[in-house]
């Protein structure tokens, strides 16, 4: 757990990542502060979870001796049914009365309603999850968040903890898929740091911008939880403006391919925010 207060070295005077778009600790190995940042994005390094290798070390180690990516899919999916008995939720600790309601809130079902609309029940739930382990405030959710006051926060939070009550480790289970998910970048891309991605959108101004770099670059604020599209012909269905950025891996929470059946047709990626430098291009 990484706990920004307790930081010898004092913050730099004005850190490129906003004090109001963080918090000062998560569960990871780098603070907000740095992870969040335009240095971070620039010169990357792993992120990772507290707990989560030691604790599944059995799980990695099987990968690890796993040459197929599709045998590594199904050894995870696998190792996922059988720790959190998702297949025997009433051996899990699942009251009958929320059986129906709650029976199918797993980690599949998060990244499924993300697709649908990441403004939705599940992607609260994904959006308050990055606050948790990496410290990154949401900063928009069906309107701005950034008043804690406001009816679009008090709503954020609400769809946020009734999509995880009485769930089976919701957040545990998310857990092991970011860190399935950076295993399994480091073993596809050994070589590479980042990925060029592509974001449809129609105005920039509905972006938080930092700083204006020039008529086609900019230094903006990105949601805590975006999702972007490693095909441009895909991206520009999406509005009038395409963003272009270079995502350091260690911030790629999800993507297509990791899981059969899960994302299809768009080459999606669901990338953890911060402050970036993208490109900007009218279509």
């Amino acid at each position: 757990m990484y706990n920004d207060s307790a930081l010898r070295v004092s913050e730099p005077p004005s850190p490129s990542l906003p004090k109001n778009a963080r918090l000062p600790i998560n569960r990871c190995n780098l603070p907000a502060v740095i992870l969040g940042s335009l240095r971070f994005q620039q010169h990357p390094a792993a992120l990772e979870l507290d707990g989560v290798a030691e604790l599944h070390v059995d799980l990695f180690r099987h990968l690890d001796a796993t040459a197929d990516l599709c045998q590594r899919a199904e050894i995870f999916q696998a190792y996922m049914r059988g720790h959190f008995s998702l297949d025997d939720l009433k051996q899990a600790g699942l009251q009958k009365r929320h059986a129906k309601s709650r029976a199918k809130a797993d980690y599949l079902r998060m990244m499924r309603g993300w697709l649908f609309d990441a403004d939705g029940r599940e992607g609260a739930v994904l959006k308050g999850f990055i606050e948790s382990r990496f410290g990154l405030l949401a900063r928009y959710h069906k309107g701005s968040l950034s008043d804690f006051h406001s009816e679009a926060y008090h709503r954020y939070t609400y769809e946020r903890c009734k999509g995880l009550y009485n769930t089976n480790a919701l957040e545990a289970q998310l857990d092991l898929l970011y860190s399935f998910c950076q295993y399994e970048l480091r073993r596809r891309f050994p070589k590479r740091s980042h990925l060029t991605v592509f974001r449809g959108i129609n105005r920039l101004e509905d972006h938080e911008v930092i700083e204006r770099l020039s008529r086609t670059e900019a230094v903006v604020l990105l949601n805590n939880l975006n999702s972007f599209s490693s095909h441009r012909d895909r991206a520009d269905e999406f509005g009038d403006y395409i963003l272009t950025a270079q995502i350091p891996l260690s911030k790629i929470f999800f993507f297509q391919d990791l899981l059969p059946g899960m994302l299809r047709g768009e080459g999606e990626y669901v990338v953890i925010g911060g402050v970036y430098q993208v490109s900007i291009d009218l279509l």
